[in-house]
């Protein structure tokens, strides 16, 4: 139940053509506290409801606890989640013997295209597609959970 993986930003939509998946994505925060989030999610017709620990101080692990529920009931959590709903469309790329999942963000969040990668442990290593850019691991601002709260929108670029 401990969640570690890594977090980038994206230079290119060249991960587009080796998306081998790809799905859109509703969520909404029914908690957004940094020491335990709630969240509840829409993937295409399937719902679910996920708890995230706070993240070690490196950024990389953290407590996650995630359950399936059905369309209907996330539909309705989601009416009671806190103000941000983000929107995304998400997609896979095979890497060796990793997945990473890239998000490009919607709404208040456009422009925005930030990949991640789960690993077992750490330090394991993995091998870094050519359209992966700086590493943002542990930088809060890139959390969805205060993306609804500080939009990409409102950021100095």
């Amino acid at each position: 139940m401990i969640e570690i993986e890594r977090k980038f930003l994206v230079n290119s939509d060249a991960f587009k053509t080796e998306a081998h998946t790809s799905y859109v994505i509703k969520q909404g925060f029914l908690n957004s506290d940094k020491a335990r989030t709630v969240r509840v999610r829409l993937k295409n017709d399937k719902g679910y409801l996920t708890v995230k620990g706070k993240s070690t101080a490196n950024g990389l692990s953290r407590f996650e606890w995630e359950k399936e529920i059905s369309k209907p009931e996330a539909e309705a959590l989601l009416q009671l989640c806190e103000p941000g709903i983000i929107n995304k469309t998400r997609y896979e790329v095979k890497s060796n013997n990793h997945v990473f999942e890239i998000d490009e963000f919607y709404g208040d969040n456009e422009g925005l295209i930030v990949a991640e990668v789960e690993l077992n442990a750490e330090n394991e290593s993995y091998k870094k597609p050519y359209w992966l850019g700086k590493e943002v691991t542990g930088d809060l601002k890139y959390y969805n959970s205060l993306l609804i709260k500080t939009p990409y929108k409102l950021w100095k670029h």
